[in-house]
């Protein structure tokens, strides 16, 4: 199989890479650097630099390609998300990067078209799960995740197989955002909104790179792709404080979540989101099933490094 991956360089994208290229798999690599490709190519993956707003330079990048994998996002930084306008390239990337992709996708011939997607857009929901079922209420900030998602539609109703992955909250040794949150807990605070009884949906970077390979198998349709045992807020920094070896953290007062807009809203949600039909379509399963382990493992991949002695990953 021929793939072609856009978001090769990202916290998921390159962790995919050399996942796909250990199943045999021909995997071309978007990169956006010099620097980039030579690592890209180190890996084995065949790199190209690719202006993905270019419809024709996407076409020609896509065409002879199998499957597509559209992994691309431009999420701000912690000290910027909270900044509406940060947001815009983003959605930028959300809604012309997946259109480019898509129709270049279906003039290819390509059998499958995989999107990342976002899980908190769900509506608050107490300790309810949350399956596809459920109807979607994104933020302002992320509204263009449903276009993306629509984007993918189009390929499934063109004859392919579209595959929208809706992931949970990331974290891994490689996240800035999750840095930034163990910098914020060592500090004695915890970088959340809500009440610390709503409960939080989490990935680590790891798992949701293996649900990418995984999804290659998925009929067309949405999944959301999230760890087995979501946990309470509580739970949640009560993990990550026993794994970095701190006291739990206090809790911002809530009135902060309504001074921090659309993202404080969504993040004051409380999701306990089922990942139940991705796991019985394709047969992933999470190696860090709730965040007690994953924190662990977390720590361990800090203390060894892991984030900046990778080989040629971490110049990816």
């Amino acid at each position: 199989m021929k793939i072609f991956v856009a978001g090769a360089t990202g916290v998921v994208g390159r962790r995919v890479v050399p996942m796909l290229l250990k199943e045999g798999w021909s995997v071309t690599a978007v990169a956006r650097t010099a620097e980039k490709i030579v690592a890209l190519g180190r890996l084995g993956a065949r790199p190209e630099l690719v202006d993905l707003f270019d419809p024709a330079a996407v076409t020609r990048a896509v065409r002879m390609h199998d499957a597509v994998c559209n992994l691309t996002t431009g999420i701000p930084s912690s000290n910027r998300a909270l900044l509406p306008f940060a947001w815009r390239r983003n959605d930028r990337i959300r809604k012309l990067v997946s259109r480019n992709l898509v129709e270049a996708a279906i003039e290819a011939g390509a059998g499958k078209f995989i999107q990342e997607s976002f899980a908190p857009m769900y509506p608050s929901s107490g300790d309810r799960w949350i399956d596809e079922r459920s109807p979607v209420r994104p933020g302002p900030h992320v509204r263009s995740a449903v276009t993306a998602e629509h984007n993918a539609a189009k390929f499934t109703e063109a004859g392919g197989q579209g595959v929208v992955l809706r992931f949970a909250l990331f974290y891994g040794p490689d996240s800035g955002h999750t840095l930034d949150v163990i910098r914020m807990a060592r500090a004695g605070w915890a970088a959340m909104f809500g009440t610390p009884e709503g409960y939080i949906s989490s990935l680590h970077t790891d798992d949701a790179a293996r649900a990418v390979v995984a999804a290659l198998g998925a009929p067309a349709g949405v999944y959301n792709v999230a760890d087995d045992e979501p946990v309470t807020k509580r739970e949640f920094f009560a993990a990550l404080a026993g794994a970095l070896g701190v006291p739990p953290p206090r809790f911002l007062p809530g009135f902060i979540a309504r001074l921090a807009g659309s993202v404080g809203e969504t993040l004051a949600r409380s999701q306990r989101i089922s990942n139940g039909r991705f796991k019985e379509q394709t047969g992933w399963a999470p190696a860090y099933p709730s965040v007690r382990e994953g924190f662990l493992a977390l720590a361990r991949q800090l203390v060894a490094g892991r984030h900046a002695d990778h080989g040629v990953l971490e110049r990816l």
